[in-house]
């Protein structure tokens, strides 16, 4: 059953549902009013409903602050919840029961009474170049787009390394929801040579064929969003009966890598408008036997490998889960706006608890700011603080 607010309406609609029964009972699911956050509710509550079909699942959509303002960009708000506070308040007073959110969108740090409760299994993490139409037969990459093309893309994390690379090219805001940012993108008369969007989003749409490159730190030096391609669940720390319920569709590994990767984040203070960009991924058996010596038993050395070769691995978790390791591999790095200064890491550790995801992400933390991460991020605070006031002036 799904239920969307009036578009004027900022509160939940009242919904009339049977009584619930000693094995039957009503949960309610918040998500964002947009067509890709209900088509990722609709993959949660598909995947409840598989482990508990007696139970009822009830959709309420609303619209947040990131979705009403669909003009200013992503770098010039204060906001630190843009995508998840006035979901959060209804779950605070018992409204809603769960929310589904992008796992990237979520703040690193809740409301006191607030938690994570599940992580389900991960997507494709990566971005994706996506061509205007017109050049889909003529350029095969980035590097290949002419000096001077513009690419639209709202992250600071995306432009900031994508500078690093291709200081030829331009690049330029481009706020909406995926349809819109595509047609944007498509339209003849509009600037835009190209877009970089996340993979998941078009996967969960049934648009992979609008993929004209996936971009990764070994293909055009691009790291992805922390929790980019994953979904967490947030619910009340006291609610028992429904983190209960989430255990069946916690997806163990990808929990192991968003707190990781989140922890990381938080170390840091960034933000999803912070040019933070990470990749994770888990050693496959066949190449840990490769190149280790044993079979691996304490954590590995961590290294720092910045510009040497990645390991390749499988950014989209295709790898089965008895041919993966324990060695967590994580790879970060930092980004001054304008491309021209760059902090990275790459580290690697046996990880078999939470604890130990969120000290490999404290750790590569640290390195960052052996490298000089804390002096690039807080350029970035501040030429954001500048931006912010030049445009209320």
């Amino acid at each position: 059953m799904a239920t969307e607010l009036p578009k004027d309406e900022g509160t939940l609609k009242v919904i009339k549902a049977t009584k619930e029964t000693e094995h039957s009972q009503i949960f309610r699911v918040g998500t964002r009013r947009s067509i890709l956050a209900r088509v990722q509710a609709d993959e949660i509550v598909k995947e409840l409903k598989e482990q508990w079909p007696e139970h009822t699942f009830e959709i309420h959509a609303m619209s947040t602050t990131g979705d009403n303002n669909q003009k200013t960009a992503l770098h010039k708000f204060n906001e630190k919840a843009l995508w998840t506070q006035e979901l959060e308040v209804l779950l605070e007073e018992g409204q809603l029961d769960l929310i589904v959110h992008c796992l990237k969108d979520m703040p690193t740090q809740l409301p006191a009474n607030l938690q994570l409760s599940c992580i389900t299994k991960r997507r494709d993490p990566r971005d994706a170049l996506v061509l205007k139409p017109t050049l889909v037969d003529k350029v095969k990459s980035l590097k290949y787009l002419p000096e001077g093309a513009v690419v639209g893309t709202s992250s600071l994390r995306r432009t900031a390394q994508l500078k690093r690379f291709y200081p030829q090219l331009k690049f330029q805001d481009v706020r909406g929801n995926l349809g819109t940012r595509l047609g944007k993108l498509d339209d003849p008369n509009s600037d835009y040579s190209a877009i970089v969007i996340a993979v998941a989003g078009l996967e969960r749409l049934g648009m992979t064929n609008r993929i004209n490159s996936y971009l990764s730190k070994d293909n055009g030096g691009m790291l992805y969003a922390v929790g980019q391609g994953a979904l967490a669940i947030e619910t009340r720390k006291d609610d028992k009966r429904t983190t209960d319920l989430l255990a069946k569709i916690s997806c163990d590994r990808s929990t192991k890598q968003g707190l990781a990767e989140r922890q990381l984040m938080r170390t840091l203070e960034g933000g999803c408008s912070v040019p933070i960009g990470v990749e994770t991924e888990w050693i496959p058996k066949k190449r840990f036997h490769d190149t280790h010596v044993g079979i691996g038993v304490k954590p590995a050395e961590d290294y720092d490998q910045a510009t040497g070769a990645a390991f390749g691995g499988d950014p989209a978790g295709k790898e089965e889960e008895q041919d993966l390791t324990d060695e967590l591999v994580m790879r970060a790095i930092v980004v001054s706006l304008d491309g021209k200064d760059a902090a990275e890491i790459e580290t690697r550790r046996r990880i078999t608890t939470n604890e130990q995801a969120n000290e490999l992400g404290f750790d590569a933390a640290k390195l960052l700011v052996e490298k000089g991460a804390d002096k690039i991020l807080e350029q970035v605070q501040l030429n954001r603080g500048i931006i912010k006031d030049q445009g209320n002036a």
